[in-house]
């Protein structure tokens, strides 16, 4: 009886440990996932930050008097660089960026000789193109967090992740004056 007791503790012991091993790889895989995730938005801001000085270049001669919305846009984008290992930071010039790119843009509308400019057509398709990889690379950070949030807060798992000391990760979000419509 007494070594029915002894196998049956050491198999739910081993249950037990199996479980919180693969509760714990689990987590570790998300984690990565979500920072996998974000290294996919840097790739695609690299993409901007590497266009934009082609595009302001090309804006300048025919809009020089818009200096302040090339000078936020150069300085934001030289921030963000420098800022590349504050995430906090980063993203905060990163929203400085998307904020005034559109009225880069917006600008050809008051210079119809700018409309018509090839070099100015072909970045602001590329523009617009790394726009859209880089709102769908926060869409894909936002449902790896949010996968990772959820199995860190839900039990059982989130007494593993307690022990382990996995902490929630934030959503990319924009600020309140990034859903304005974008004045010129």
């Amino acid at each position: 009886m007494l070594i029915i007791l002894v196998v049956i503790s050491i198999v739910c012991l081993l249950i037990g440990l199996i479980y919180w091993s693969a509760v714990y790889n689990g987590l570790i895989t998300k984690r990565n996932a979500v920072k996998s995730t974000f290294s996919g938005i840097d790739i695609q801001l690299k993409k901007r930050w590497d266009l934009i000085p082609r595009l302001v270049e090309v804006v300048k001669g025919y809009a020089a008097h818009e200096k302040d919305v090339f000078l936020k846009v150069v300085e934001a984008r030289r921030l963000a660089i420098e800022s590349k290992n504050h995430s906090h930071s980063r993203l905060s010039n990163e929203q400085v960026i998307a904020q005034e790119t559109p009225k880069i843009i917006a600008l050809a509308e008051k210079y119809p000789d700018l409309k018509a400019d090839e070099q100015f057509l072909l970045l602001q398709r590329n523009l617009t193109e790394i726009e859209s990889q880089i709102s769908a690379s926060r869409r894909a950070y936002n449902a790896s967090v949010l996968r990772y949030n959820n199995s860190i807060q839900t039990f059982p798992a989130n007494t593993i992740a307690r022990k382990h000391q996995f902490e929630a990760m934030d959503f990319f979000s924009i600020e309140l004056t990034e859903r304005q419509n974008v004045s010129i």
